[in-house]
């Protein structure tokens, strides 16, 4: 099947400010986000018309920029005016956001402080990350080469594009062996997250999370802590070895993209669907359109 490019598509892009033909929301080959990844963005869903964790998402996006060291010029009330804007423009009901901000092409060189910071959002329409077949019994994992960096050697912290580096060479790597995506380690060898989500697994009517030190602490992780937690389902967050897998009795991911995944194998190991992620995945989707 032949895919549509993401350039020449019908619709609008929130630019700098307003609204402008799908097709023209272009910049330089020279900006500096091209170049040394000054560029930050966010991955958000919306339900029905309304995005979840609206607010959350543009002050994570305003952080990151700071962390990269320039400051996003619009208010976080502007940001989310703006992607209601974009949703509403396009026609769209459920679908995908895409906020992103960058340096531009004013100084090319990896200091750019005299760089202009722009700004877009755009959405589409995106159904779940994996199919409804592929979750039902899990998808598959295989360890990945690359481990997620200590936080005094990368903005951690920001959902910044350089950090996906890695993730898109690990989960590239991983499909063609035949795996849905890998299974990135830390800098110390304990387990962090898949590619473009957090972990989770279940021992003893535990949920254990990776202490995230040196990944995102996503938005969807801090969703599904606070529904196990009126589920009465303790969480754990704490060092995960990668040999404590073979005794986990569920593993599950999750991220605005992925929303809350089974996962059925990791490498040689199995595991099932169980009650808990099952359970958790019906409290997501109904908190989501509530």
């Amino acid at each position: 099947m032949a895919l549509q490019p993401f350039g020449d598509r019908d619709g609008y892009i929130w630019y700098n400010g307003s609204l402008m033909p799908w097709r023209e929301a272009n910049f330089h080959v020279l900006s500096h986000g091209l170049h040394y990844a000054s560029c930050v963005f966010e991955g958000e869903r919306a339900y029905g018309g309304k995005i979840f964790k609206m607010r959350e998402h543009s002050d994570r996006l305003i952080n990151s920029g700071k962390i990269l060291g320039f400051d996003i010029p619009y208010t976080a009330d502007q940001l989310d005016a703006a992607k209601m804007e974009v949703v509403k423009a396009n026609n769209l009901v459920d679908c995908y956001v895409r906020p992103v901000s960058w340096r531009g092409g004013e100084q090319m060189g990896v200091s750019a402080p005299l760089t202009k910071i722009h700004t877009a959002i755009a959405a589409w329409e995106w159904p779940s990350y994996f199919s409804p077949e592929i979750k039902a019994n899990g998808i598959k994992l295989t360890q990945g080469r690359w481990a997620r960096p200590a936080p005094n050697t990368a903005p951690v912290h920001a959902k910044a594009s350089g950090l996906y580096m890695i993730c898109t060479v690990g989960k590239s790597e991983a499909e063609a062996k035949g795996f849905h995506d890998c299974l990135m380690l830390d800098y110390r060898g304990n387990v962090a997250e898949a590619t473009g989500a957090n972990f989770f697994m279940l021992q003893a009517g535990k949920l254990h999370t990776p202490t995230p030190d040196c990944f995102l602490n996503g938005i969807t992780r801090q969703t599904v802590i606070e529904l196990a937690g009126l589920r009465q389902i303790p969480v754990v967050e704490r060092f995960i070895k990668p040999d404590e897998l073979k005794d986990a009795e569920e593993i599950f991911v999750t991220g605005t993209a992925a929303e809350i995944t089974p996962v059925g194998q990791i490498d040689d190991l199995s595991f099932k669907v169980g009650p808990t992620t099952r359970q958790l995945m019906e409290d997501y989707a109904k908190l989501v359109r509530a």
